[in-house]
């Protein structure tokens, strides 16, 4: 009898062929998606949007859509966009319209550096929205002796048209992001209020919040620390309050230019009327009503934030 012996080398490599072919084989047995198991879901998570960030594009609907779609200096975008009304460089045949130009589940880049709360650079983690307006601030070349004197913004009415398209956006995008609560709601300037004044003092921030959108004041509130505050509150104090508020201001004890820049945008938003960077009753007033109405635990406690009233 004959036997035959294949060298070691040989049966490591056949054996290897056939745990090749079994894996191929198995494979091709199981060619649909794998089945994923989704009945044990964590409780340790959110939603990854938190925030909307309302701008104006500061030129006319057709740069503004070339800006934002299309390469150049500086690569921007947003995930809505909102042509105005009698706009001459806005498509005539069609009527106006909300534009998607990035799905909400990708990142859009429209914030830039910024903070709002305990959160920077904002991209990651919300929605931004570009408002057709021709708005502008002007800075002067030679400082003025008073700082409100120093920004000159010029921003027309917001067309009514767009706003209703804006106002029937926002509510169903705030349906579809339960993280993004009333103070979420913010203005370009209000988490990059050092380089940007946008959406700008004109955009009815009190309309929007009568319709479930965003943040406001109550006005019974606000005249109550309208009447009761004799003396305003110190820089730190008012640094602070804002900071509970979201701004991402550092609290120093010294009224600087960063404190101002941060209240010129406070203002903007809740203050129209008083965009002076300056501190005053009425602004006080209304940051101190806001934290109340949203925020009421800072004003209790050992940390308390409380404004003694007369």
């Amino acid at each position: 009898m004959i036997y035959l012996t294949w060298p070691r080398s040989a049966r490591i490599g056949y054996r290897t062929a056939l745990l090749l072919l079994a894996m191929l084989l198995q494979s091709c047995s199981h060619s649909g998606p794998v089945p994923i198991n989704t009945e044990h879901q964590s409780v340790n998570r959110n939603e990854r949007v938190r925030l909307l960030v309302l701008h104006y594009t500061a030129i006319n609907w057709q740069q503004s859509l070339k800006a934002l779609t299309q390469p150049g200096a500086t690569a921007v975008s947003a995930h809505y966009l909102i042509p105005e009304s009698f706009d001459p460089s806005y498509p005539a045949d069609q009527p106006l319209q909300v534009y998607q130009l990035v799905p909400e589940t990708q990142r859009a880049w429209h914030a830039g550096a910024s903070r709002w709360e305990d959160r920077s650079a904002l991209n990651d983690q919300s929605i931004g929205i570009e408002l057709v307006n021709l708005g502008w601030c002007y800075q002067r070349t030679v400082a003025a002796p008073h700082p409100s004197a120093n920004e000159l913004c010029l921003t027309p009415d917001y067309d009514p048209a767009q706003l209703q398209l804006l106002a029937s956006l926002l509510k169903d995008v705030l349906a579809r992001n339960p993280e993004i609560s009333p103070t979420r709601v913010v203005a370009h300037s209000d988490i990059a209020p050092s380089r940007k004044q946008d959406p700008g003092p004109r955009l009815p921030w009190q309309w929007l919040a009568r319709q479930g959108i965003g943040a406001w004041y109550d006005n019974p509130v606000l005249l109550k620390y309208w009447q009761g505050i004799s003396t305003l509150p110190d820089a730190r104090l008012v640094q602070r309050a804002l900071q509970r508020y979201g701004y991402g201001i550092t609290v120093t004890g010294v009224w600087d230019a960063p404190s101002r820049d941060v209240l010129l945008a406070f203002q903007r938003h809740f203050v129209p009327n008083r965009v002076t960077g300056e501190l005053d009753h009425e602004t006080v007033a209304v940051l101190w009503a806001l934290l109340e109405k949203y925020f009421p635990d800072s004003l209790t406690g050992s940390d308390s934030l409380a404004l003694a009233l007369e």
